[in-house]
């Protein structure tokens, strides 16, 4: 078994209560929950202090993905619609797609929408539909449905009107897009079966969404509030046995190109076993990694271990005093919220 990142690491639990439901979002001083037919939106202080009365409530379609906006509407991606909701639970403005793909008779999208910075903007990507075999990159039988590369959007918050599209490599069952801090450039990561992930660095001000860089086989993560340098993660999925491995890599913020790179399985207690789930940035000088260990003869462990940000080198792992799963929500300012079972923890580094 390695030691690389077996430093003990101490925490400090800041609060605690019961969860709702799934944290997703952690926006403009509130906080929005699923719970699984509703998104519930809560003052972010009293709900860290325990308070559960919610400011306000949307419904929540089946299978619906839905983002918290800055001015506090929820922006929702449906099976075959993008629908923006306001607080009071009306409409804003609807935009109808093709339904999306791998669904059956209940398509669902595969990721969030991922609204701007400033809140003007909000990203989606959507399916395509065409007419015949020719421009078709997935194909269903009974009945013949033809779909052709996924299409990105960039559409207004406040209208629902498209400001901007392109064509994009993919067609998605897995969607992860991270706007920078200045809002200069989306980083969008499109999972297609058999293909992995594939990442590209995109100028949301340019009329054809230009891409100034990409990557394979990697998720964006998030990026460093200082740097903005880009986070990512490779995970290995089993797609070929003389490339797969788990690691972590920074790349430039605005054209993809990486610049630092660190081999997970050194963390690892059985290289051929052991799980790495994801990344998530807690301020400007750390990160964590979450994953699953198989020691041999002992029972698996979840783990989360502390990084460095600026070198992707670990210092360590957390010792928490209660029970924690591989979810992490980062609240921006260095703390961040874990859910087992019924309850959510605080946390600070100790």
């Amino acid at each position: 078994m390695s030691n690389v990142g077996e430093a003990p690491l101490g925490v400090t639990l800041i609060g605690e209560g019961t969860a709702p439901g799934a944290v997703t979002a952690v926006t403009g001083g509130r906080v929005a929950v699923d719970t699984g037919d509703r998104v519930e939106v809560y003052d972010q202080q009293a709900f860290l202090a325990g308070a559960r009365t919610a400011l306000y409530s949307v419904s929540l379609p089946p299978q619906a993905k839905a983002t918290l906006a800055p001015d506090g509407s929820v922006i929702m991606a449906e099976g075959s619609a993008i629908r923006a909701v306001d607080a009071d639970g009306s409409t804003r403005w609807e935009l109808p797609h093709d339904p999306w793909h791998g669904g059956g008779r209940e398509p669902r999208a595969p990721g969030f929408p991922a609204v701007a910075p400033d809140g003007k903007l909000v990203s989606v990507l959507i399916p395509t539909l065409v007419d015949d075999d020719s421009g078709a990159v997935l194909v269903y039988d009974e009945p013949r449905v033809c779909y052709g590369f996924d299409t990105l959007l960039l559409l207004d918050t406040a209208s629902g009107a498209i400001r901007a599209r392109r064509s994009v490599a993919s067609v998605a069952s897995g969607v992860t897009q991270h706007w920078q801090p200045d809002g200069a450039t989306l980083v969008l990561s499109c999972w297609t079966a058999w293909q992995s992930w594939s990442t590209w660095w995109i100028d949301p001000h340019t009329d054809n969404l230009a891409i100034g860089g990409g990557t394979r086989m990697r998720e964006v993560c998030g990026s460093l509030p200082t740097s903005a340098r880009v986070l990512t993660i490779r995970r290995a999925e089993s797609m070929t046995s003389q490339d797969d491995r788990d690691e972590l890599a920074l790349h430039e913020a605005t054209t993809g190109d990486q610049v630092v790179l660190f081999d997970l399985e050194e963390l690892a207690a059985d290289p051929d076993y052991d799980e790495f789930d994801d990344a998530y940035v807690l301020d400007a000088e750390h990160f964590l990694v979450t994953g699953k260990l198989h020691p041999p003869g002992r029972t698996p462990e979840i783990c989360h271990w502390l990084f460095k940000a600026a070198t992707l080198q670990p210092l360590g792992r957390l010792r928490y005093p209660a029970p924690v799963s591989e979810d992490v929500i980062p609240l921006g300012d260095g703390t961040w919220l874990t859910r087992h079972g019924g309850q959510l923890h605080h946390w600070a580094l100790a």
